[in-house]
């Protein structure tokens, strides 16, 4: 698993708009967010960069610097 844990979220969904693989989800119950599909995560870390309360926490396991070209 590449995201380990998300707490003290806002609700702000900002991560969920920004995973580009459906990891994390809304709970409809309480409006924040949670982490459904840990296998998927690719650990782009965009949900940690973007969290405005740094709230997530992504783990070194399958961390990989981001690509921006081939080359």
């Amino acid at each position: 698993m590449a995201i380990e844990s998300i707490e003290g979220c806002n609700g702000c969904k900002m991560c969920f708009y920004v995973c580009p693989m459906d990891v994390i989800r809304i709970n409809d119950d309480s409006g924040l967010a949670e982490i459904r599909y840990p296998e998927d995560c690719q650990a782009c870390n965009l949900c940690a960069v973007f969290c405005p309360v740094e709230a997530i926490v992504v783990t070194k396991d399958r961390f990989s610097p981001l690509m921006t070209a081939w080359g």
